[in-house]
């Protein structure tokens, strides 16, 4: 297994289907040059991003706050997803959470911003996830890193592969609660 770092890779952005069932990511044929772990975690993050992206796309501006039967709401799980990221991402680079982390970090729950608003947070934090994630060499995938105040023990590559299982998790959860949504105002239930 080559672990040099590969040539430069850009993200492409997600190919517009008019017609037919959605082909995900990983069937696309992209990034070939990538190691298939690297590669397995930036699929994911783009299908949260095309995921995300459609759920959101039917909800009206106050629906993304609404947390129908106590779900968390849209908005939490649209900032939960670029704020883990960071979080993550900083702690397979080796570096501690800053003050300003920990700040973003307790306001994920507050109900502000625009719909545009919050999707373009989404979208910076799912780019510069990309662009961080390829910047760490393989070479770099067996190293130690701890997380958290207590300082849990992982490696580079668990947070990675981390990266992507809890971006999917919190899609599932955001698209579940759009679905449900939307489910109630159809029905005049909201």
């Amino acid at each position: 297994m080559n672990l040099e770092r590969p040539a430069r890779t850009e993200i492409q952005p997600p190919r517009r289907e008019n017609s037919g069932p959605r082909t995900e990511p990983w069937l696309r044929g992209t990034l070939p040059d990538l190691p298939a772990e690297q590669r397995a975690v930036l699929h994911a993050l783009q299908l949260a991003r095309e995921d995300l992206q459609r759920c959101c796309a039917p909800l009206r501006e106050g629906e993304l706050y609404v947390r129908p039967h106590g779900l968390a709401s849209v908005s939490f799980h649209l900032r939960h997803i670029a704020g883990s990221l960071d979080r993550l991402l900083t702690y397979a680079e080796g570096d501690s959470l800053s003050e300003g982390q920990m700040r973003l970090l307790a306001a994920e729950q507050e109900a502000n911003g625009s719909k545009q608003e919050l999707l373009a947070e989404l979208e910076q934090g799912l780019t510069s996830a990309e662009r961080r994630i390829l910047a760490i060499a393989p070479a770099r995938w067996h190293e130690s890193r701890n997380v958290g105040r207590k300082r849990l023990p992982t490696t580079v590559a668990g947070l990675l592969i981390h990266c992507a299982d809890h971006t999917q998790r919190h899609v599932g959860q955001a698209v579940l609660t759009a679905k449900l949504l939307i489910a109630l105002r159809e029905t005049g239930s909201a």
